[in-house]
């Protein structure tokens, strides 16, 4: 007998293969069988009455870092039918952590990954996966070396750049966190303390992940002025490395840079048709999200958050800024200028003085006051908070996100921050993409989709044992109505749970089922096990 059978589903095992009407059983967290199973008997049943079973979705690029040691179950994350989050994004991360850095830190992460209520007591990468194993989580998850964090260990937040034995040291950090079960290395080049490093250091630390066979997962400096010169030096950096390249999040900004997205599309492909790997993925929205300090020039950041707060302060600092945010700054993208006022929404607030932020656009919130200098406005915002805002921003258009969507080498990542009012991304990118641009507009066949969201996201951080309904493989399983599914998450009501799936099960435990949550320990961290490699030099 075995634990649980799922009947007369109609399955899209993750391959990108046609579907089949068949059943399921799992036993022991595993799937078991799959075919005509009418003779099998089971201690559970499930009939799926021919809506689509599917492998759980594998979220690849997410900000739960924090809020899932404190919520062990993050029904915003599993109401998808996610399954697996991939934490330790953008170079800016929970872990490598020093421990005379926490307080900063904290305040470096808070308009990004939230203020929960947690103890920061890890250091290193084995630290940080020990204390979530520890709250039991209902889901899987994976994560990244983040390189900011790599470099603050090394360097603290200096903006400079690093000397050879610092680059040797880096290496060496980020070999260590690799062998405690990172399975890749991200950055974010417009995020402190990455932003401060060169071509030279980035270069050096690929390198070893190309050793290991592991991707660089890179929010690259430049999304919309300069985004073919951006990409086409990292790919020129992978040609010298070998290592694998991931784009986070890949869109085209700001309505001048639109008409360059069947180009970036180019450079993936010819790239790849030169034997490099390249992939990339994506959230199915026109809008970003990020912290509002973003929108600062570089320079800003040197030193962290109580420097930066420090320069907001300083008048003459002040108008440099705002005079750099309305242009550019040495090839830095400025957001503001992307997005203008009207199309920054503030998201999330510390203090209650500030809470009527929330929901409103710079510009809105400068009327209140009756101020009409927004850029004066939303710098006075960071320094009241302390760098704890969040913010919505207006930057693509909806044929680029379609493009990118169709793509073959793409996976799906909701990008989702998941404090105060948060962009609709978090609660709803996965059921929008198999509503809205699998069965409403078309852009891919169902089986296509759900092999970015499964097969291909398992295949590119080496999770050998999911992402695939197979014999033998992990039982982590999505049950939706394809005719129904759709999201409902809003830009004025994003705290909504999407329609059509039906059931989610975690390592063979049902966690979501007729609209209830269960906050089971069904969920796993997943280390990544490496054969030994050899030692590299700068």
């Amino acid at each position: 007998m075995v634990d649980l059978i799922i009947r007369n589903g109609k399955i899209v095992d993750g391959t990108g293969s046609p579907w089949f009407y068949g059943d399921l059983a799992v036993k022991q967290g595993e799937i078991v069988k799959i075919g005509d199973l009418r003779h099998e008997v089971a201690n559970e049943e499930i009939d799926a009455e021919k809506n689509v079973v599917s492998p759980g979705f594998i979220d690849m690029h997410t900000h739960s870092d924090l809020y899932i040691l404190e919520q062990p179950l993050l029904e915003a994350k599993v109401r998808q039918g996610i399954t697996t989050d991939l934490l330790g994004q953008d170079g800016i991360a929970a872990a490598p952590l020093p421990k005379e850095l926490v307080s900063s830190w904290q305040q470096n992460l808070s308009g990004l990954d939230g203020t929960p209520n947690i103890e920061w007591d890890w250091e290193t990468i084995d630290d940080y996966l020990t204390k979530i194993e520890q709250t039991q989580p209902s889901y899987n998850v994976a994560v990244l070396a983040p390189h900011g964090n790599i470099r603050m260990e090394v360097m603290g937040l200096a903006n400079r750049l690093a000397t050879d034995e610092e680059i040797r040291e880096m290496q060496r950090v980020l070999r260590r966190s690799l062998d405690e079960g990172a399975v890749g290395l991200s950055t974010g080049l417009i995020y402190p303390p990455c932003c401060f490093a060169d071509m030279r250091e980035l270069e050096a630390l690929c390198r070893v992940i190309a050793e290991y066979g592991v991707p660089l997962v890179i929010h690259q400096r430049s999304e919309g002025d300069e985004i073919l010169e951006s990409m086409q030096e990292l790919i020129e950096m992978m040609k010298r490395c070998g290592a694998h390249l991931h784009f986070s999040h890949l869109k085209n900004c700001g309505k001048d840079n639109w008409h360059k997205t069947p180009d970036v599309l180019r450079l993936i492909d010819e790239a790849r048709s030169q034997g490099l790997e390249i992939t990339f993925d994506q959230y199915p929205y026109t809008a970003g999200s990020t912290m509002l300090s973003a929108i600062l020039p570089p320079w800003v950041h040197d030193g962290g958050v109580e420097q930066m707060l420090g320069r907001l302060e300083d008048d003459s600092l002040r108008e440099r800024m705002v005079q750099e945010m309305a242009t550019a700054y040495k090839g830095w993208d400025s957001m503001s200028k992307w997005a203008g006022w009207d199309g920054i929404i503030v998201t999330s607030v510390e203090s209650e003085e500030k809470q009527y932020c929330i929901g409103k656009t710079i510009r809105e919130i400068a009327a209140l006051d009756n101020r009409t200098n927004y850029a004066e406005v939303a710098l006075d915002l960071i320094l009241h908070e302390k760098n704890a805002v969040g913010m919505i921003d207006f930057v693509m258009n909806e044929e680029s996100v379609s493009a990118i969507l169709a793509h073959p080498a793409g996976t799906i990542g909701s990008d989702g921050l998941l404090g105060g009012e948060p962009h609709p991304r978090a609660y709803g990118s996965f059921p929008r993409i198999l509503g809205k641009y699998v069965r409403q507009e078309k852009v891919l066949s169902l089986e296509g989709m759900i092999r970015r969201m499964t097969a291909q996201p398992a295949r590119i951080i080496g999770l050998q044992d999911r992402g695939i309904l197979r014999e033998g493989l992990a039982a982590d399983i999505v049950i939706f109505n394809p005719d129904t599914i759709i999201d409902q998450a809003s830009f004025e009501k994003p705290r909504q749970y999407n329609i059509g799936i039906e059931v989610v099960i975690v390592n063979g435990e049902i966690i979501i089922q007729n609209g209830q949550s269960y906050a089971k320990p069904a969920g796993r961290v997943l280390r990544r096990e490496y054969p030994s490699v050899s030692s590299a030099s700068v």
